[in-house]
């Protein structure tokens, strides 16, 4: 069994539950996940199964999408619902004050992630050590968030939805943006809506697996190992380019980005960059590409 399976995770599960869980359901015991997913939050969480574990660095590198939940006026130790509150204040937030400090959060910025968090210090995640008493200081790190859209005002709590790049912390960004306005905030929820090209969409929960699986439908939740590659540039080699390329010889591509004939009136298909030999051709998928906007009114950019 070589393929992706794109789990819906339920609320209250370590990203270690659902890959155990998986190995039982599907007696496959090479699984890897493709980013983790704290306990408190649901959503996507693709497991890569066989030959597939190959792909999770990629997987893992991919963009992340997230509906979240910020409640203001109530701080935590750990930035979400989970911790200890260490500070409250009254909330007299508008939605406008809001959209206005959006931007600052946008774009390759350095983010200091929670000290309860996985990250490993000398083998120690940073929580354990937190909860151990012990002195934890974080460094910064860099992050990028491509999107922030207001999908709800109803104070003190907002719902925000975020695009963004592998390693960004919401809880981070929910502590910082309550600081930013005064009255502080954490995050109270979390929904992972896209990990790479997964969407909710396509994800299946661990109970629905199990069915699938007993009654024989379970190839309609899993899919090829290279539906992890279809955004990436892609060259198609013929024999005597392959051939060399077996052999470990350099391939050279030039970086022209011709663009493919548009015959359905969607955005226009880029094609990958051409090789140098006469012989090759290349394609790729179409891209995602949208405007980043933290208007309110602006759409949410597909995921």
């Amino acid at each position: 069994m070589d393929g992706i399976i794109s789990v819906n995770k339920a609320v209250g599960m370590t990203s270690h539950d659902v890959v155990a869980r998986a190995r039982r359901l599907t007696k496959q015991r090479r699984i890897g996940h493709a980013g983790t997913l704290d306990p408190a939050a649901d959503g996507v969480l693709p497991l890569c199964l066989g030959q597939a574990t190959r792909l999770v660095e990629y997987l893992s590198d991919s963009g992340k999408a997230y509906r979240a939940t910020i409640r203001f006026g109530v701080v935590t130790e750990t930035y979400d619902r989970e911790g200890a509150v260490t500070r409250e204040a009254p909330v007299t937030l508008t939605e406008a004050e809001i959209a206005a400090a959006l931007p600052s959060f946008l774009g390759d910025q350095m983010q200091r992630p929670p000290i309860y968090s996985a990250i490993k210090r000398n083998g120690q995640p940073l929580y354990a050590l937190a909860r151990a008493g012990q002195e934890v200081i974080v460094e910064p790190r860099p992050v990028r968030i491509d999107a922030l859209r207001i999908i709800a005002w109803a104070s003190p709590d907002l719902t925000l939805d975020v695009e963004c790049g592998k390693g960004t912390y919401i809880r981070s960004l929910a502590f910082d943006l309550g600081e930013l306005l005064g009255p502080g905030a954490h995050l109270a929820a979390l929904t992972r809506t896209r990990s790479g090209p997964f969407t909710l969409a396509m994800s299946v929960t661990l109970d629905a697996l199990e069915a699938a699986l007993a009654d024989g439908s379970w190839r309609d939740h899993f899919y090829a190992p290279d539906e992890a590659l279809l955004d990436w540039r892609v060259a198609i080699l013929a024999p005597p380019s392959e051939a060399r390329l077996r052999n470990g010889q350099l391939l050279r591509f030039s970086d022209s980005m011709p663009t493919a004939p548009n015959t359905s009136g969607a955005p226009a298909a880029s094609l990958a960059p051409a090789a140098d030999f006469a012989d090759e051709t290349a394609a790729a998928r179409p891209s995602d590409t949208t405007d980043v906007s933290p208007s309110p009114a602006a759409p949410f950019p597909p995921a």
